[in-house]
């Protein structure tokens, strides 16, 4: 499968959008690899943060996108929240008029970097179910 990502800066307004087309294998690298602490710092030493630090990877295939967000815990720890968006089924008026099937973003939060990375990584090899499991907690 091939992705896209873009980043979102603490110092900046607009999003950095990436379009050229990267593997999984890249995927995962720029997540491992990505400055995390330091724009945690950066959104820390200015006045006006305009967004959280964070790496949202779209599937191009199939529209799905899965988001990493960085955060410090209570302890000043990293921690994520990941942001999974995909279609899902959903009932019409309480299953009234059937299902339909609409884009449908959950968030999860108080993540190690072990652990959001790999289900980053179940992301990336299209193994959605396991992303799914953990909704289910």
């Amino acid at each position: 499968m091939q992705f896209k990502y873009s980043i979102c800066h603490p110092d900046k307004k607009d999003i950095e959008y990436r379009n050229n087309p990267i593997s999984d294998k890249d995927v995962l690298k720029i997540a491992e690899n990505y400055p995390w602490i330091q724009q945690l710092n950066l959104s820390d030493s200015i006045n006006e943060v305009y967004y959280s630090p964070s790496l949202d990877f779209n599937c191009i295939e199939n529209g799905q996108s899965f988001c990493l967000t960085a955060i410090y815990d209570d302890q000043k720890k990293l921690a994520f929240s990941i942001w999974y968006n995909r279609p899902k089924k959903v009932k019409v008026l309480f299953g009234l008029f059937g299902e339909s099937e609409k884009l449908i973003v959950d968030d999860y939060w108080s993540l190690n970097i072990e652990d959001a990375l790999k289900y980053l990584q179940y992301f990336v090899e299209g193994n959605y179910q396991k992303i799914e499991e953990l909704y289910k907690k």
